[in-house]
């Protein structure tokens, strides 16, 4: 196998020299950005990269995916970003959750139709889970799918559905049996430029709109879109979840992470006569984080380990918690290193790399309750995990 690998890793790098555009090194988009001096180049880098099969390299190969193991896929991506580059599509919600979720439950014909679309990079996928009485406890969801012989009629309304104004289309949670809670519930996928569907921005409190309201009116939806059984919605929507929490190394790069976090706090805060951090309390709450960060890289290492291919786990659930608390910590340890350069929204006197941290600072805040709240991550780990008695009206 380290023969296989080493053959792999001279090939990949060879392959990476060749097609990744040298202007992009280095400049993997902060989430939320991009340079518009970068689009061209970002547009051949994926479509090399998504040909290669490689934007999806654990993917069956019938589909567009590379049909690499997860070892071999590990190096794969060693070599991308060795030469300072990343997975374009690596993010999206087609290859994160639904992806993933379709190989398992889907039909033949369904993945024929949607998995090589996703592989190329072709088509946005959004996700219709939460309503707005229906969020922790999504099994209340009310958007009503009416069986009307050839197709379903959707009514209802959704929220926080991200990207839901650039998605082609929806992967949603509905409604088919009133009279039951979790059996009654049906995933459908939704084309989105049905006629029915409007889609409305939430501006939110860090400037950009990746939320959105959803409305569905009498929006027709063909039978063969839906995905596993009738009333068994519940339990592939149960999956996809554990692919949402699970912490992705092709996560897009944050504010800053071009640069260790203890040289930019060396830079702004200085150093004392022996060469430490001058803040000794800043000093001692940075290197506990970089710990936290470290430990949480090592229990993602060890999850995928166990899992053997298996796909994720309830220690998703673990993942989850924790990661998000990281990223909220750096931000904050952001805040305060940059200082009252850290506190502006736009201007000149405000570096970048500043302006940027305030944002994600700000949407951070959301990490703890979007795919499953703290409380409801910290109940399925009780539950699946640790064997505890089911708490009363947990989710998961």
């Amino acid at each position: 196998m380290t023969t296989e690998l080493d053959d792999l890793r001279a090939e990949a790098r060879a392959w990476v020299e060749a097609n990744f555009p040298k202007q992009l090194a280095g400049r993997a988009p902060v989430i939320g950005q991009r340079d518009p001096d970068d689009t061209e180049a970002f547009e051949i880098w994926k479509q090399r990269l998504c040909a290669k099969g490689w934007g999806v390299p654990t993917w069956p190969a019938e589909y567009g995916g590379g049909g690499l193991s997860p070892a071999q896929a590990r190096v794969v991506r060693e070599e991308i970003r060795r030469a300072g580059g990343w997975n374009p599509i690596g993010w999206s919600m087609g290859v994160r959750m639904f992806g993933p979720t379709l190989l398992e439950y889907g039909t033949e014909a369904q993945k024929q139709r949607h998995i090589p679309p996703i592989a190329r990079g072709e088509l946005r996928w959004c996700q219709g889970y939460s309503e707005p009485g229906a969020g922790s406890d999504l099994a209340s969801l009310q958007t009503r799918a009416e069986d009307r012989g050839a197709h379903f009629l959707v009514n209802g309304q959704k929220i926080w559905t991200s990207g839901a104004q650039y998605a082609d289309w929806c992967f949603c949670l509905v409604r088919t049996d009133t009279t039951k809670k979790h059996e009654g519930i049906s995933f459908l996928m939704i084309d989105m430029r049905s006629p029915g569907i409007e889609v409305r921005p939430i501006r939110l409190i860090s400037g950009s709109s990746p939320f959105c309201e959803t409305f569905f009116t009498d929006v027709k939806v063909p039978k063969e879109n839906l995905l596993g059984p009738l009333n068994g919605g519940w339990t592939v929507g149960k999956r996809l979840l554990q692919y949402e929490r699970q912490r992705s190394e092709d996560a897009p790069a944050r504010p800053g992470e071009g640069r260790p976090l203890n040289q930019v706090a060396a830079e702004a805060v200085g150093l004392d006569a022996s060469g430490r951090l001058a803040d000794p309390d800043l000093r001692r709450r940075l290197t506990e984080h970089l710990m936290d960060k470290k430990l949480l890289r090592l229990t993602m290492d060890r999850a995928a380990a166990e899992s053997k291919g298996a796909g994720p786990s309830a220690a998703t659930s673990i993942l989850k918690n924790v990661s998000s608390v990281v990223n909220q910590t750096r931000a904050e340890l952001l805040l305060e290193i940059y200082g009252s350069g850290g506190l502006g929204w736009e201007g000149e006197s405000f570096s970048a790399e500043a302006l940027a941290n305030t944002r994600e600072w700000l949407s951070g805040k959301a990490s703890t309750i979007y795919a499953g709240s703290y409380e409801i991550q910290n109940n399925i780990i009780a539950k699946r995990i640790l064997g505890l008695p089911d708490p009363v009206g947990a989710a998961g």
